[in-house]
Order: C-alpha cells, then sequence, then structure tokens
C-alpha cells in the first residue's frame, strides 16, 4: 500500500525512525511526505535521502503564502527533479479562513501549476471552500495529479475525473458524518482513487483523537473496501497501481 500524502515532520514526531520502521510493519510500501513551506520544504528534501520508503512532494501552501516570493518559486524549479521528489505538492486554494487574501492564493497557486506544466511533474492539490475556483484553475492546464483529501460533491468529482485528476481519500470516510466523500467512493470508479492519511492529521476510527501516522492506511483501505462492497485485495491492488503511474516512482 501507499500513502499518498502525509506530513511527517520533526515538530510532529518524536522518533521518526521508529515510525519508519512501524510504518514498514504494517505493510506500507511507499510514503510521499509533502511539504508546505520552505522549512518543510527542506526537510522533505533531507527524508527522501535518509528513508528508503520516503518519497516527496514540495510547494507552498495556501496557508503558508506570506513568506513566498520570487525565490521560492526558483526553489521549486530547482529541487523537483530530485530523483525522489514525484510531485509539486502540497498546493491549492483554502477560502476557510477570512484573512488569506484570495487573489495572491490564486496567483501563487497559478505560478505553481505553471512550473508543474513546465516540468511535467503531477500536482497534489489542496481545495478548502474553494472547488469550484480550484476546477476553474487546474482545468486549464493539461497536467496530472490528486484533488487530496477530497471533500466536493459527487458532481464535482466526476469533473476533476474527466480532467483525469485522482482523489486522494483519508480517513474522514470512516466518520459518522462523512455522508458526503461515502457517495463519492461508492459512485467513482477505482481507477480514480488514492489512499492517504494526511497525518498527523484526520486519524481515522476507532483511533480519531490521536495522532495519525501512515500505518493507519489499512484502516482506510478496509473502509473504501466495504463502502465499494470490493475485496480489501482489489482496493489494495487498485490503489497501489493508480499511484505507481502517477507519480512514476
Amino acid at each position: 500500500m501507499v500513502d499518498t500524502h502525509c506530513h511527517i515532520y520533526l515538530e510532529y514526531y518524536d522518533d521518526i525512525p521508529a515510525l519508519i520502521n512501524q510504518i514498514k510493519e504494517a505493510g506500507i510500501e511507499k510514503i510521499i511526505v509533502n511539504g508546505c513551506d520552505m522549512k518543510s520544504n527542506l526537510e522533505v528534501l533531507e527524508l527522501v535521502k535518509k528513508y528508503d520508503i520516503v518519497y516527496g512532494a514540495i510547494g507552498f501552501h495556501p496557508e503558508e503564502l506570506m513568506s513566498v516570493n520570487d525565490e521560492s518559486f526558483v526553489f521549486l524549479e530547482e529541487h523537483l527533479n530530485d530523483p525522489k521528489i514525484v510531485a509539486v505538492g502540497e498546493i491549492g486554494l483554502d477560502y476557510h479562513y477570512e484573512d488569506i487574501s484570495r487573489d495572491r492564493q490564486k496567483m501563487i497557486f497559478k505560478k505553481q501549476l505553471e512550473i508543474a506544466n513546465k516540468i511535467k511533474k503531477p500536482v497534489i492539490v489542496h481545495s478548502r471552500d474553494a472547488i469550484q475556483d480550484t476546477y476553474d484553475m487546474m482545468s486549464k492546464y493539461d497536467l496530472k495529479g490528486v484533488l487530496h483529501c477530497y471533500s466536493g460533491s459527487l458532481e464535482m468529482a466526476r469533473e476533476f475525473t474527466k480532467l483525469g485528476y485522482l482523489l486522494g481519500i483519508g480517513g474522514i470516510c470512516t466518520y459518522n458524518n462523512a455522508k458526503n466523500i461515502i457517495e463519492v467512493i461508492k459512485n467513482i470508479p477505482m481507477a480514480y482513487i488514492l489512499l492517504e492519511t494526511d497525518s498527523p492529521y484526520l486519524t481515522p476510527v476507532p483511533f480519531r483523537g490521536q495522532t495519525n501516522t501512515p500505518g493507519n492506511i489499512p484502516i482506510i483501505a478496509k473502509k473504501v473496501a466495504e463502502i465499494k462492497n470490493i475485496s480489501l485485495d482489489e482496493v489494495v491492488k487498485d490503489t497501489t497501481e493508480n499511484a505507481n503511474r502517477l507519480f512514476d516512482f
């Protein structure tokens, strides 16, 4: 299995070598650690060198925009061809907080989409309360990628998959109030589904409230199998193939 989105930073985990061993013991073959700002992007670059199962995505999250400047984009272009950096991420739009400029978010998202298009890397996209603007911007580029922690409607999910994008499914699908994402999982073909944890966030039931880890991917896989009424083996096989195809490990 592959965890296509997590944040394994030192500020969240006391013993990363022990955590990596636990992840392997859980049957996780690869994890993609996503950067959000310059500090975490640099940490991602170090982690991918240290651990065989760790791959990386680097980018600038829409909540981390105040320090982004021209040098930030130069940094991306310099490091996106590093051997184990497989995507531009975590990038996108987040309209949840009123005090973050939407125009600045769009400008920085556009710039990162352009870099991904130039370097031919997939994108890992965050979209919260901004699904239509996210779609409108992404539809202008011939890119591959994933809508991380997908939270939009089934109708919008179908529109994104028409563009060729995949949907990241995480621990939210195990929550009691997860009717929307369950409807998406039921109706979207397995060819468009990836597994992710977003560790240390969004821990699945029955461990909700604890720090999440990529070792919880099997719980998410089992829930997807249950929702779609297919075997766990089929979910594991399809989502692993989808991740290998998208990220070209």
